[in-house]
């Protein structure tokens, strides 16, 4: 039996129904890893267009066994919480956040925000501070038009020294595009992929087979993209491409914990980006992974682990 379903912790698996007006009832899929009563950990996955199948197959169940009461959960309308008439906004976001933490019974959790989860995590964060003990950023977005430009300048060089034409033509064709549109957004990450931006430089042991156990695991095959997620997100949300800097030091100043875990090869931060977060955190609150990309918890998932166990003990 693969060792992502065997645990001597108790799971608790929560079908949030969410009603709206006019609408019939959907479900938020959500699972809880570990004991009731341990500090709890919610997990928030990229996107949007994400899920949190690499996060639960992977590592749900090994932060547990550090003492953990574990989250996760698919946003409405990505993933596996289908939902056809969903906006794929912020505020449809925290509000089913909102319920997530209510039907758990919860009084104050800790955000772990991944990739774009980072940037709801923090909205969230600023939105209902007394909620949020502490905000943990993985690989988290944040100063995202910062991110487009590094990826766009960097992958030109890579593209010229390789004289690589075609990469050479789309790098050119995107910076003629709205810097708001999610075609900008696609085309920017897609380069990013290509060049490997989001992989890292050198696959461990323990990499290879949490990668390949997930990838011949149910988890896998639950694997659901929503194509359109992005487009609504898009259609439906203004705060497409923002800077949430000053939103940080706010967050500060409200004495919410704060900390961050980035992977030294993340091809999509520069180290300008890095620089900033280190000087509105302090030097204390950062932790940075060697041969570690955008995926901390399975491209380096010992030292991710330690890294949350000491955030958690702070």
């Amino acid at each position: 039996m693969n060792h992502f379903f065997r645990t001597a912790f108790a799971t608790l698996f929560i079908l949030i129904s969410i009603i709206a007006p006019g609408s019939i009832a959907q479900q938020i899929y959500s699972k809880a890893y570990g004991q009731k009563g341990d500090p709890a950990i919610i997990y928030l996955h990229g996107g949007p267009r994400g899920n949190s199948t690499l996060f639960e197959a992977t590592t749900a169940n090994a932060l547990a066994k550090k003492g953990f009461y574990v989250i996760v959960y698919d946003r409405r309308g990505e993933g596996r919480s289908s939902d056809t008439e969903a906006k794929i906004n912020f505020d449809e976001a925290f509000s089913d956040l909102n319920t997530l933490i209510k039907d758990y019974d919860l009084a104050k959790v800790n955000l772990l925000g991944h990739s774009f989860g980072g940037i709801v995590s923090t909205l969230y964060t600023e939105r209902f501070p007394q909620k949020v003990e502490r905000l943990i950023l993985v690989g988290a977005l944040f100063s995202q038009q910062e991110s487009y430009d590094h990826i766009l300048t960097t992958s030109l060089k890579i593209a010229t020294q390789k004289r690589d034409s075609t990469m050479l033509k789309k790098i050119f064709y995107i910076k003629t595009l709205n810097e708001q549109s999610e075609q900008y957004r696609k085309q920017t990450y897609e380069v990013a992929s290509h060049f490997g931006f989001f992989k890292m430089p050198r696959p461990t042991l323990e990499s290879r087979e949490l990668t390949e156990e997930y990838e011949n695991s149910n988890f896998s095959k639950s694997n659901i993209r929503n194509d359109k997620a992005p487009i609504l997100f898009y259609q439906n949300e203004s705060r497409v491409n923002i800077d949430t800097k000053p939103i940080l030091k706010d967050i500060i100043q409200k004495n919410i914990k704060l900390s961050a875990i980035y992977g030294l090869q993340d091809g999509i931060f520069s180290k300008n980006q890095i620089s900033d977060i280190k000087r509105i955190i302090g030097p204390q609150n950062l932790y940075i992974i060697e041969n570690c990309s955008h995926y901390p918890f399975v491209d380096q998932q010992a030292k991710f682990l330690q890294n949350v166990q000491e955030i958690m003990d702070k």
